[in-house]
């Protein structure tokens, strides 16, 4: 890593920050936080190359070589540079009105055993992703069974529109869903906010000019 850190800074004696940063993270992060970032960022810096990996698993950037990661809060390495990168993340718990045909929406996460959910997976792993959920006033890991698990939140809300069960999803991708009665929000007081995304790396002593360029593009600011 420090070779590659020093090669790339050779591309700092030029006029201009050049080299391409790999990054590992979640669909949700880069939607929402990294590529709006990049809408500045590439047009002033022509020769950066920005390539981002879909994954949901805690990536080892180093061995994976990886110039960083974006996980939640509360999922980074304690060895690990993080750097806050956005807010903590609401979160909802939603159905169709069509699934709830006939069915009551649950009052308490204990009632979630009598609904069916559509989860997100995560690739290799046959356990998916579990729901934070406050019970008994702590927060805890929830797993509802269900008819599908899916690896793209985008497929999550689609089949949560199909009314194959409920899904839980960040707000922000499904408040338009929410506002035209197409989901129907429940167990909202049971579902907290998530923590902020943040950006991990390794301490390096050659960090490039570019790569400096990133993280302040996507770094968060009240």
């Amino acid at each position: 890593h420090d070779l590659d850190g020093a090669i790339a800074s050779l591309g700092d004696l030029r006029d201009r920050p050049s080299g391409t940063i790999r990054v590992t993270t979640v669909e949700h992060a880069a939607k929402t936080i990294l590529l709006p970032a990049m809408r500045k960022l590439l047009p002033e810096n022509p020769d950066v190359t920005v390539e981002l990996t879909i994954d949901y698993a805690l990536a080892d950037v180093v061995a994976d070589r990886f110039d960083a990661g974006v996980r939640l809060g509360g999922e980074i390495a304690k060895d690990m540079i993080a750097v806050r990168i956005s807010a903590d993340v609401p979160m909802a718990i939603v159905g169709a009105p069509a699934y709830f045909a006939g069915r009551s929406a649950p009052a308490s996460p204990a009632g979630l055993v009598d609904h069916r959910a559509i989860n997100l997976g995560l690739p290799g792993s046959r356990v998916p992703l579990g729901w934070r959920l406050m019970r008994g006033g702590r927060e805890a890991k929830v797993r509802v069974g269900g008819p599908l698990v899916l690896t793209t939140i985008e497929l999550v809300r689609a089949a949560a529109l199909d009314g194959h069960g409920l899904a839980y999803l960040p707000t922000d991708q499904v408040q338009d869903d929410l506002d035209a009665g197409r989901l129907i929000q429940v167990l909202g007081k049971f579902t907290p906010d998530l923590p902020g995304y943040q950006l991990y790396y390794p301490n390096r002593r050659h960090a490039s000019a570019a790569f400096k360029l990133f993280v302040e593009a996507v770094r968060y600011r009240d």
